[in-house]
């Protein structure tokens, strides 16, 4: 394969804790798996996309759809770690790293990121931010909250809700971000960081991005405009079909 700018990855195993086989579960008649490949396949910026498995079930389902899909081991321990082998044999410049249980991830989010990186140079790892709206609730772990610097430098991300509120937020301020899982990597940078050791804060907290933070490395953010959620329980599917 010839070199490739920008390679999308969408790292997706049979075996979650909370929904076994979720990449696989139905929405509105169609695989999980296959809704996320068909809004990356939309992107402008990505000139490859590949589905990262450890399973034959999924590996399957992507042939079905002619997606591209490369076998991973199921004893590697996280999904950076997925997209890190499935690209260590591809030529490519910058990896993006989309989630297998977003359905409704955006094109234009995953181009933003993309551009940023191309926008600065200097800029190895980017991921996107929106402002809360009045549906999500800021005490949800399962929403990330992300927190950064003037310069759209993430500081720390956290299941908790940050920052603490101890006086009052002036009318019509947002003060809350919530992270979107979806990151760019040079790729260069992608391949150092999973030789890097779990930190404290990210087993604390489940949280693969503050192992970069804890080692000193910066990442980006992009504030867009997102209101799709991910899959995390069976029950998510049916709110998932209600927005489609």
């Amino acid at each position: 394969m010839k070199k490739i700018r920008f390679c999308g990855v969408i790292p997706s195993r049979y075996g979650s804790t909370r929904f076994p086989g979720k990449s696989l579960a139905l929405i509105k008649g169609k695989a999980m798996v296959e809704r996320v490949y068909e809004q990356c396949v939309k992107s402008k910026m990505l000139d490859h996309v590949i589905v990262a498995t450890d399973d034959e079930r999924i590996a399957n389902k992507v042939k079905e759809i002619g997606g591209n899909y490369v076998m991973t081991s199921p004893d590697l321990n996280s999904g950076t770690d997925r997209v890190a082998k499935a690209v260590s044999e591809i030529d490519a410049e910058y990896v993006i790293n989309i989630q297998g249980d977003e359905p409704l991830i955006d094109p234009q989010i995953i181009d933003s990121v993309a551009q940023s990186m191309v926008d600065d140079s200097e800029v190895y790892m980017s991921t996107p931010i929106a402002f809360f709206n009045g549906n999500d609730d800021v005490n949800n772990p399962n929403i990330v909250k992300a927190i950064v610097d003037k310069n759209n430098y993430a500081i720390y991300f956290s299941r908790s809700p940050i920052p603490y509120l101890r006086g009052n937020i002036p009318a019509g301020k947002q003060i809350y971000y919530k992270h979107i899982g979806l990151y760019g990597y040079k790729k260069d940078f992608l391949l150092k960081l999973v030789t890097f050791p779990q930190t404290s804060l990210e087993i604390a907290e489940q949280l693969e991005q503050l192992r970069v933070i804890e080692n000193g490395y910066k990442i980006k953010t992009v504030v867009v405009q997102y209101n799709g959620m991910g899959v995390d329980t069976p029950a998510d599917v049916e709110e998932i079909e209600k927005r489609l």
